[in-house]
């Protein structure tokens, strides 16, 4: 396993265990209280383990060897399964809490024993932050001190992507539930607790919705994190033997890398050296960049370009 699968996996692992807690605490104390807030937070919760599942079963199908129907393997199935839970929290965490607060907003019921809300929100919070650290940690081990909304914007990793997303929405959503919960107690007014359950699913619905447009990047097919590409690309053109890249074009893979490339090289004293050269180029990247599982390699030579400018 690799180091950021490894990474990626205690992620998941600190949020199903935090999530777990969580909603059966919150279940029991929405049942108790009545609070539509403490409810719509439940089925957050709930979501949010059913989430971690849905990536663990996307790592664990992602190391399928690859066969004749899948000759690249099955590295970027994790893409699937995290836009699976991109909906579900948009759907049944997001939506249901808005429907559950509009319901709430219509047929406002007072809070039975607020404080055990409050209480259990409070610890929630606690566990919470402890899972949002855990992705935190992992997350600074791979993000070469980018500032977190650009390493959000630029990463390949959907399923640690999720789990941060999920992290942040949850805490930010335990907020707004005890505040309406506070307020409902200090006014003595239901409608604070129906308006902190549509916050919530709004919330909910805008998070779901960024790591929606950031996964759908990843299915249509983007290339290496641009790092990695620029680093790759120079790695190559430093080579004595490479006299010009025309194009290189990387696509991630899940975790693994894919890379084509066209370059005029520089002339060899056999087609024997020339692909000597080629394949000694090749090992350099995949043992610098040991993601890199397949490598095309196009050599062209100069003239064909000359050749190509005088026709045109």
């Amino acid at each position: 396993m690799s180091s950021s699968t490894e990474g990626s996996t205690k992620a998941i692992f600190y949020a199903l265990g935090a999530n777990g807690g969580i909603a059966l605490a919150k279940f029991a104390a929405s049942i108790y209280t009545g609070s539509g807030a403490m409810l719509a937070e439940a089925i957050h919760s709930l979501a949010d383990c059913t989430n971690q599942v849905f990536l663990l079963i996307g790592l664990k199908e992602a190391k399928k060897p690859a066969n004749t129907s899948h000759p690249m393997g099955y590295a970027r199935v994790v893409y699937f399964w995290a836009m699976m839970v991109a909906l579900l929290l948009f759907f049944v965490g997001g939506a249901f809490s808005v429907m559950e607060g509009i319901e709430h907003f219509k047929h406002p019921q007072p809070i039975s024993a607020p404080w055990i809300a409050l209480g259990v929100l409070g610890v929630s919070v606690v566990l919470e932050a402890i899972s949002l650290r855990g992705a935190m940690v992992e997350i600074r081990k791979i993000s070469q001190g980018k500032p977190f909304m650009r390493w959000f914007r630029e990463t390949r990793q959907s399923e640690l992507m999720v789990v941060a997303g999920e992290d942040i929405a949850a805490l930010a959503g335990l907020a707004l539930a005890f505040g309406a919960v506070l307020m409902t107690v200090i006014t003595g007014n239901p409608l604070w607790d129906a308006c902190g359950t549509i916050a919530v699913g709004v919330l909910l619905m805008v998070v779901a919705v960024m790591v929606i447009r950031e996964v759908k990047a990843m299915v249509t097919g983007e290339s290496a994190a641009p790092e990695v590409h620029a680093a790759i690309k120079a790695h190559i053109e430093a080579d004595a033997d490479v006299a010009s890249i025309r194009n290189l074009i990387s696509m991630q893979w899940g975790e693994q890398v894919m890379i084509a490339v066209q370059a005029v090289m520089r002339p060899q004293s056999s087609d024997v050296a020339l692909v000597d050269a080629i394949n000694r180029i090749e090992a350099g990247i995949q043992q610098r960049w040991p993601q890199v599982h397949w490598c095309f390699f196009e050599p062209d030579h100069a003239l064909l370009k000359d050749a190509a400018a005088g026709v045109e």
